[in-house]
């Protein structure tokens, strides 16, 4: 019996780089899907759905082969408000200003589909910058360009990784994917 092909179903360069370091073959595809809370969900639900919903949009392309389709998806909470990617230059400002000084959490749902079996995770990670100046958030905007990014930073980024105090939980799910919490829930998918 031929092993399943695992997917990456996502863009993300930074995904793409996590995932490899389980050091499991995979291929990527590309997909576009809506990403739209819906308010009856919770924060968790709704990344959850998200993923779910990425996974059965890339699902049809791999009907005559057995395929594992990992997709997910991060969003930055700050006081139980949702922040998505900016949509330039002053949200991306106003946003970084908003999360100096405090914590906030980092949520990634992710999703695991092959056939009709399905898996769905939340993971969150607390984060905590210490304070950037004005002058320090305009040289990280103009120098990074962080506008694909949830939260309008990547803890990865040069200089943005200057002004980390602390952070509680998985690392590389800030970055965009739970590596542990992937490579335990594909064991059920890969035996």
């Amino acid at each position: 019996m031929q092993r399943p092909i695992l997917i990456l179903a996502s863009q993300s360069p930074r995904r793409q780089a996590i995932l490899s370091l389980a050091l499991l073959p995979f291929d990527t595809v590309a997909i576009d899907t809506p990403e739209k809370f819906s308010h009856e969900l919770t924060i968790e639900e709704n990344v959850m759905r998200i993923a779910l919903e990425k996974a059965e949009a890339a699902a049809p392309a791999f009907r005559n082969r057995e395929a594992i389709i990992l997709t997910a998806d991060t969003v930055v909470v700050r006081d139980a408000e949702v922040l998505g990617k900016p949509g330039g230059y002053e949200e991306a400002f106003t946003m970084l200003h908003s999360l100096q000084n405090r914590s906030h959490q980092v949520c990634t749902g992710f999703a695991i589909l092959c056939g009709d079996k399905s898996y769905t995770e939340c993971v969150t990670t607390s984060v905590e910058f210490d304070p950037m100046t004005r002058e320090d958030i305009i040289r990280y905007l103009e120098t990074v360009k962080p506008y694909d990014k949830a939260g309008s930073y990547g803890i990865q980024d040069p200089l943005m990784a200057c002004h980390v105090r602390r952070i509680e939980g998985c690392y590389y799910n800030v970055v965009g994917l739970p590596l542990s919490s992937v490579c335990r829930a594909l064991k059920a998918f890969l035996h």
